[in-house]
């Protein structure tokens, strides 16, 4: 019995070992370590720190991956320069499952004919509050003054604490009042495990999580409020394109937050508004997204802001062309040309 048990557990030790030597080989994702390197509320890379970036259990769009200076996604060091402008936003910024001369910094700075620095600041599963973070430390240690806010339509819903795209700074789900909420340092195992190529596969490319699972399987969970906030609007009464009261004064809440927080920390900073939406007719965004979206574009427009809106140059785009604005069926963030479609908006803004 003894030999046969140590025999199992030599079997699935050396298959365990296999599967390490083939993930360390294959372009798994590996692991980006990230941390609040420059800032306390700025969630990035280490510098200069190299990773592997994948999609899916068949490894779609390797791309080999590198931070700059202060540990964001791009080519081009982040140093002072008054002529910079900043490009802040959250993954459609980083957009690290394209080539680096086609994610929205480098196209950018290629329509602006190179006269000005463009500093791409993306930062994935972030939202609106911690884009002012960014326009702060950019406006106080970089002396950039003007900023191209790039507005996914979630960002409204994903700026309310529990929404799981939170860097450091959301709304509470009740009282709508100014949350700080860093995320935890990784444990002793995590650290471990980060430079395991089979421990990444399993958690980054087919996002197994075997301690929520154990949950689910024990625990039984009732929905709360600030699910009902960050979440869907299935049990929400509104209908489609329109706002519930408790909707409306989230939207206006996160508005006025972010704008507060950067009039107070970034005075003289320009910013530009630059929306993403729906890319082709007969789409639609989720059920009250739309209506997130138009309510915050237009609390930007009261504030005097420019507010460039995507959706007619996607519909301009879909009239000529059937070819989809997204990476793939499996990946909605905008692909090459539809980074085009948005930079050339700004671009022209900013001439």
């Amino acid at each position: 019995m003894m030999r046969t048990l140590i025999g199992l557990l030599a079997g699935v030790a050396g298959f365990l070992v296999a599967c390490e030597a083939v993930f360390r080989v294959l372009p798994v994702s590996t692991a980006t370590m990230t941390g609040y390197y420059i800032d306390p509320y700025i969630l990035g890379y280490p510098a200069v720190h190299q990773w592997t970036a994948a999609t899916g259990w068949d490894l779609r769009n390797p791309q080999r991956l590198q931070g700059n200076n202060l540990g964001f996604l791009a080519d081009r060091p982040h140093v002072r320069d008054p002529r910079a402008v900043a490009l802040i936003g959250d993954s459609y910024v980083e957009a690290s499952m394209l080539p680096p001369g086609d994610r929205p910094g480098a196209q950018l700075e290629r329509m602006l004919a190179d006269t000005r620095p463009v500093y791409a600041m993306g930062g994935p599963g972030s939202s609106l509050l911690d884009y002012a973070e960014r326009v702060r430390y950019a406006y106080q240690q970089l002396d950039v003054r003007d900023f191209v806010i790039l507005f996914e339509a979630g960002d409204m819903r994903q700026s309310v604490c529990g929404s799981g795209n939170v860097h450091a700074v959301c709304l509470s789900p009740d009282r709508l009042d100014l949350r700080m909420q860093t995320q935890p340092a990784p444990s002793t195992l995590k650290k471990v495990l980060r430079h395991s190529g089979l421990a990444q596969y399993v958690s980054g490319q087919i996002r197994a999580d075997p301690a929520r699972f154990v949950q689910s399987a024990f625990v039984r969970k009732v929905p709360d409020h600030a699910a009902s906030l960050a979440g869907a609007d299935t049990a929400l009464p509104a209908p489609m394109g329109t706002l519930s009261e408790d909707r409306a004064r989230m939207v206006d809440a996160v508005t006025a937050a972010f704008f507060a927080r950067i009039a107070e920390t970034a005075p003289d900073a320009r910013l530009l508004i630059l929306a993403d939406g729906v890319r082709k007719p007969g789409d639609a965004l989720a059920p009250g997204v739309a209506a997130e979206r138009q309510r915050f574009l237009q609390n930007a427009r009261n504030r005097g802001l420019t507010v460039l809106d995507g959706e007619p140059a996607y519909a301009r785009h879909a009239l000529s062309s059937n070819l989809s604005l997204a990476v793939g069926p499996y990946d909605g963030h905008l692909n090459s040309k539809g980074v085009e479609l948005l930079m050339s908006l700004a671009a022209d803004a900013l001439r």
